[in-house]
């Protein structure tokens, strides 16, 4: 080994999680490796759905637009009855992240975006066809032993952390010796992909068909394809169901010929909860479905990994670079497992809801809902309790005064910039910590002399200045008068670290020196 194989970060895993974290990483200008075992992107769509918190991240890596050109926005999600007569309809509801609430995706697209992302990056290197056979934890760093798989040879590198996004049979996991507690549901899934030939009325609706003969997944995916899901029935043998005259049976049921839609391909899922009992061991680092797996009735899988390392990959550059110490590292797994841990609790109970078998409970479910739909604040209520929860820390890296505004995502409003421009606020915090207030200016030494920007927020219809943004339509500051606060600190993920209104503001984190940063 030399210096050419020695890198800052190791990525074991090449999907939309990995990809991201390469772009995360690759942009703040660590040397980084991808490692993957296979030659080529996963023909197989298996994610469908994005949401606008996960937009965020992907904008903070410059693709956002891109992908949301090849995204389809969605119309919520429709429960239907055995003759598919809604009985119940959510909608997603804007959080105010600048981008749509919702998204279905075509994740071979997805994945070939953030790909070609990462190939911006000089400073990234990608090895395909290439497999992680053993890693050794050492005292600054972590050997790599790695099988060429084209040319059938061994490779050793070293990295000084290892993030693990190799899936939910994560070979890392296993070396590591770390558990993957929960269950897994007994009903197998057969998994549809087609390409759309002829549109159908609510061919672009997503469609819980709540049938307990035969539950069924109804869902539109971007870029001409369709998917469908239903579950093997206790009598059936999953074999016999995987043949194209058993899956144009199925699809026949749901009134799709041959001239609607063509057949990609169809697989048969478990589906999964379980979480690993540690996210972390040592200088190795867990994500997305290596650390955490759930059913997919709410969309979050690809999603919980994205958002896995978009936690994780600023504070490892932070670590990298000095400007804060390596315990903050342990923040991680913190911050993140609750968050998982409710969407996969809410992901188990709309499961419930789609796969009553029992035709007298369907029906009373079925009356339930449709009369309580009647009911105003109803849906809201559903969606806000089901769907998918808040973007909130209640413990990590946060300041310990525990401000209403401590742990939130803060808004992504439009702004004006000291330049006039109209941009998203993120692009003016630029991936970095920021002050940002609406009261008077004070001192705030502490963060200042840290290097930290301050930045005022004026309300709609003032001249924007330097240090100072324009919040046009007001959301920003309603936001921070709502959480009763007249100034915050915003981390380089966009959650609030510490907020005040009359008192002082909290110091920075102990160990926090951060360094001018070189984007590549």
């Amino acid at each position: 080994m030399d210096d050419s194989s020695t890198y800052d970060v190791a990525i074991v895993g090449y999907g939309p999680v990995g990809a991201t974290a390469a772009n995360l990483l690759g942009r703040r200008g660590l040397k980084v490796v991808v490692i993957e075992r296979d030659p080529d992107i996963y023909f197989r769509a298996r994610a469908i759905s994005t949401d606008e918190e996960v937009m965020r991240i992907w904008q903070q890596i410059g693709l956002a637009e891109q992908l949301n050109a090849e995204m389809q926005p969605g119309c919520g999600a429709d429960f239907v009855d055995a003759d598919g007569r809604s009985f119940v309809k959510l909608l997603p509801a804007d959080r105010g992240n600048g981008h749509p609430p919702q998204q279905f995706i075509y994740q071979p697209a997805v994945d070939k975006t953030l790909r070609a992302g990462v190939d911006r990056f000089p400073n990234v290197t990608v090895l395909l066809r290439h497999e992680c056979l053993r890693l050794v934890p050492r005292t600054d760093d972590v050997e790599l032993m790695l099988a060429d798989l084209s040319e059938d040879q061994f490779k050793r590198i070293r990295a000084t952390y290892v993030i693990a996004a190799d899936g939910g049979s994560s070979a890392v996991r296993g070396q590591l010796g770390i558990g993957f507690t929960g269950s897994t549901y007994s009903e197998r899934w057969i998994v549809i992909d087609t390409k759309v030939l002829r549109e159908w009325p609510g061919h672009d609706r997503l469609r819980f068909h709540c049938n307990p003969a035969r539950p069924t997944v109804d869902c539109p995916t971007p870029l001409g394809h369709h998917r469908w899901e239903f579950p093997v029935r206790d009598e059936e043998d999953e074999r016999d169901l995987l043949t194209e005259d058993a899956i144009w049976k199925v699809l026949h049921g749901q009134g799709i010929s041959k001239d609607d839609v063509e057949i990609i391909g169809f697989a048969c899922y478990s589906h999964h909860v379980r979480f690993a009992d540690r996210w972390r061991v040592g200088r190795i680092f867990l994500a997305g479905d290596a650390a955490h797996a759930m059913p997919p009735w709410i969309g979050q899988g690809m999603c919980a990994g994205v958002r896995d390392v978009g936690n994780l990959c600023w504070k490892l550059e932070a670590v990298l670079t000095g400007a804060m110490p390596e315990s903050v590292l342990d923040s991680y797994q913190a911050e993140r497992l609750p968050h998982v841990r409710e969407v996969t609790q809410r992901a188990v109970k709309v499961g419930r809801l789609i796969i009553e078998r029992n035709p007298l409970r369907a029906n009373i479910r079925n009356h339930f809902f449709r009369a309580a739909s009647r009911l105003p604040f109803f849906t809201a209520w559903l969606r806000d309790h089901r769907w998918l929860p808040d973007a909130r820390y209640r413990a990590g890296l946060l300041t310990s005064d525990r401000h209403p505004a401590v742990g939130w995502l803060i808004p992504q409003p439009w702004v004006v910039d000291e330049k006039g421009d109209r941009v998203r606020l993120d692009d003016v915090l630029a991936g970095g910590w920021t002050v940002l207030h609406i009261g008077p200016e004070s001192l705030w030494r502490s963060w200042r002399s840290a290097g930290v920007p301050v930045i005022a927020i004026a309300p709609p219809g003032s001249a924007p200045a330097p240090g100072r943004i324009v919040d046009r339509e007001g959301t920003l500051i309603r936001w921070i008068q709502t959480k009763k606060a007249t100034v915050v600190v915003v981390r380089p993920d966009g959650f609030v670290y510490a907020a005040a209104a009359d008192q002082p503001l909290p110091a920075p984190p102990a160990g926090f020196t951060p360094r001018v940063r070189q984007q590549a």
